[in-house]
């Protein structure tokens, strides 16, 4: 078995992280131990112990455990089950259903285990790395509890680590393995809070290594090789992908540019579309910087004509030059506010008639109507301020102009005065 199959734990004293939930006197953890174990949800990052979780539940508890992949089960695996647990309670043991990936199950597919998780027949242990209020059935979902399963920290990590490098029986301490410190804070930093990714890694570090005087020394770039690359948390298609755009979002408009310039980073590592992220700095050239810099709108949209015509991984040259340039300009939101404030009016009043001096008259009946009259050319006559609104919104003012950058001197040009 992998080393980290077989370095899983086995009660929870060998559990390591997540203490807000299954630490001494916590809920879940008394639950367990009393045998009073609802069906649940766990969701959280890859390696924080879903899994392991729910196999220490069927163990502490009693119960039979049944492992599936949503990945790979389908309604007749889930109709066996059932058959097969419906058995079991009737002679008086409990049956433990741990659905992996079950975000990965369709509707139908939730919907066949949900009578029997309401009636008893299944303890229902789901894992999800997405955010189950949009993976997981409403209805299934109220039948369960949500536990969050946070993201190891590198102590936790390196905690794992060091038990895997001593421990003769499951581990690798028969192998006499010497793990450098460098190598060690290597290995615990890449492996970005995933146990499983450090283990396995390590794993593979350990059998790479030349064996010199019965030593295996695992050295800080026989680490690096073995892990490749950081363990990334980012899926373009999951919820990551919405609070990483959030955050870059909120720094561009917070006007941090070394908090944008990170998050945006971020999203292209891990493999997010450039072009989703030119469409969102167009956004916001409008929506956040606006009449405060107009030049900004130019910018978000060079950018994103550069990133469609060279493509990745040149393109992070006009995505991050978009991200600082629009980070660094002063801000408003003006834009939106006016077009919020003008697009109630026009839901919630009445829409009166254009007003007839701004009406075109193309014809002699027209012109009689009065259509055209008395409208000044401004460009004629510039001082002369016309009403343009319906007259039942003549008090109306949508626009407020912002107090930063090129709309404080805007401000000055826009027309105050109404006639009567």
């Amino acid at each position: 078995m992998p080393l980290a199959a077989r370095m899983r734990p086995r009660t929870f004293d060998e559990f390591v992280g997540q203490d807000d939930i299954l630490g001494p006197g916590r809920a879940l953890r008394r639950a367990i131990e009393t045998d009073a174990v609802p069906s649940m949800i766990l969701w959280g990052p890859p390696g924080t112990g879903k899994t392991t979780l729910a196999e220490l539940v069927a163990r502490t508890t009693g119960a039979h455990y049944e492992r599936i992949s949503a990945v790979s089960a389908g309604v007749a695996d889930l109709r066996r089950i059932v058959a097969d647990s419906q058995v079991r309670r009737r002679g008086g043991r409990r049956s433990v259903l741990f659905i992996d990936e079950i975000h990965r199950f369709n509707k139908a597919q939730q919907d066949a285990v949900l009578p029997y998780v309401e009636d008893g027949t299944i303890t229902l242990i789901g894992a999800t790395t997405e955010n189950p209020s949009f993976e997981v059935n409403s209805a299934l979902l109220s039948r369960a509890r949500v536990f969050v399963l946070k993201q190891l920290s590198d102590e936790d990590v390196g905690r794992i680590v060091d038990r895997a490098l001593t421990d003769s029986e499951r581990g690798l301490g028969r192998r006499n393995v010497r793990l450098a410190d460098a190598g060690r804070a290597t290995l615990v930093g890449l492996a970005n809070g995933d146990a499983r990714s450090a283990l396995n890694a390590l794993e593979f570090a350990v059998a790479s290594a030349p064996e010199i005087d019965g030593i295996r020394d695992v050295t800080k770039p026989l680490v690096i090789e073995a892990m490749q690359r950081r363990g990334s948390t980012y899926d373009k298609g999951g919820e990551a992908h919405y609070d990483t755009i959030s955050a870059f979002i909120k720094s561009v408009r917070a006007s941090d540019p070394d908090a944008a310039i990170y998050w945006l980073a971020r999203m292209l590592d891990g493999g997010e579309d450039p072009l989703f992220v030119a469409r969102r700095l167009v956004i916001l050239a409008s929506e956040d910087v606006g009449l405060a810099d107009s030049r900004g709108l130019q910018v978000a949209i060079a950018a994103q004509q550069a990133v469609h015509f060279i493509g990745m991984p040149e393109g992070f040259f006009p995505l991050a030059h978009a991200t600082l340039y629009l980070a660094a300009a002063p801000k408003s939101n003006s834009v939106g506010r006016a077009y919020g404030a003008a697009l109630a009016d026009v839901q919630e009043t009445r829409n009166d008639p254009v007003p007839l001096h701004l009406r075109n008259a193309p014809t002699g009946l027209m012109r009689g109507l009065g259509y055209g009259k008395d409208y000044h050319y401004a460009h004629d006559d510039y001082a002369v301020v016309q009403l343009n609104l319906p007259e039942n919104l003549s008090e109306r003012r949508y626009y407020s102009p912002g107090k930063t950058g090129d709309e404080a001197v805007t401000a000055e040009s826009v027309k105050k005065e109404r006639i009567e």
